[in-house]
C-alpha cells in the first residue's frame, strides 16, 4: 500500500456542493478536481500541522512540569521553615516572649535548647556551659526569622506596608513594582 492511499484514508475533503446557495453550476466536475499529488501535498501539510501541534504540546506541558517543581521546591521550604518555627517555639523559656524582640538561643551541655534574652556578648565569660545556636526575631505573625535575614525581611515588610497603604492602595497595583529576592 503506497503512502496517498494511507494519506487518502487520513484527510477529510469538503464535500462536493453540485448546487451552491442553489445555482447549479456550469460545470460540476472542473469544481474541485484533485491530483493524487494535490492530496499527497495535503496529507503533507497536515502532517506538518499535526507535528507543530504535538511539539507546542510538548513545550507547554514542559513549562507546567518547571512550574510544577517550581511549587514543589516552595511547598519543600514552606514544610521547612514551619519545622524549623515549631522547634523554635519548643524551646525552653522562662519568659513570654513579645513580636518584635531578639531572642537569643543556646543549648546546655544536657542537650537542652532554651531561649534567653542575653545575647553571647552579654554573657561574656561569665556565662554557663552552653553552645549558642543562633539569635532570632520572633514575627508577628508567630514566624522566626534569624538575625542574619532580618534587614531583608524588614525590607520585604515596607514593600507590603507602602502596597497596602491608603495612599498607594488605588495605584500601586498598576504601578508598583515588587523586587522581591526569592531564595
Amino acid at each position: 500500500m503506497d503512502n496517498s492511499d494511507e494519506s487518502s484514508k487520513k484527510l477529510a475533503l469538503v464535500e462536493r456542493n453540485y448546487m451552491p446557495q442553489g445555482i447549479q453550476l456550469v460545470n460540476p466536475d472542473a469544481v474541485a478536481k484533485s491530483s493524487k499529488h494535490d492530496l499527497v501535498a495535503l496529507a503533507a501539510e497536515i502532517q506538518k500541522a499535526d507535528n507543530f501541534i504535538k511539539a507546542n504540546a510538548c513545550n507547554k506541558l514542559q513549562m507546567i512540569a518547571e512550574q510544577m517543581k517550581f511549587l514543589q521546591r516552595q511547598a519543600e521550604n514552606v514544610l521547612l521553615e514551619a519545622n524549623q518555627n515549631m522547634k523554635l517555639h519548643h524551646a525552653a523559656c522562662n519568659f513570654v516572649k513579645q513580636p518584635g524582640q531578639v531572642y537569643h538561643l543556646y543549648e546546655r551541655e544536657s542537650g537542652q535548647c532554651y531561649f534567653s534574652m542575653l545575647s553571647p556578648e552579654e554573657w561574656g565569660t561569665s556565662g554557663p556551659a552552653q553552645t549558642y545556636k543562633g539569635s532570632y526575631r520572633l514575627e508577628h505573625d508567630h514566624s522566626w526569622t534569624p538575625v542574619s535575614n532580618i534587614h531583608a525581611k524588614d525590607n520585604e515588610l515596607n514593600i507590603f506596608s507602602k502596597l497596602l497603604s491608603d495612599n498607594a492602595m488605588p495605584n500601586s497595583f498598576n504601578t508598583l513594582t515588587l523586587n522581591i529576592d526569592l531564595k
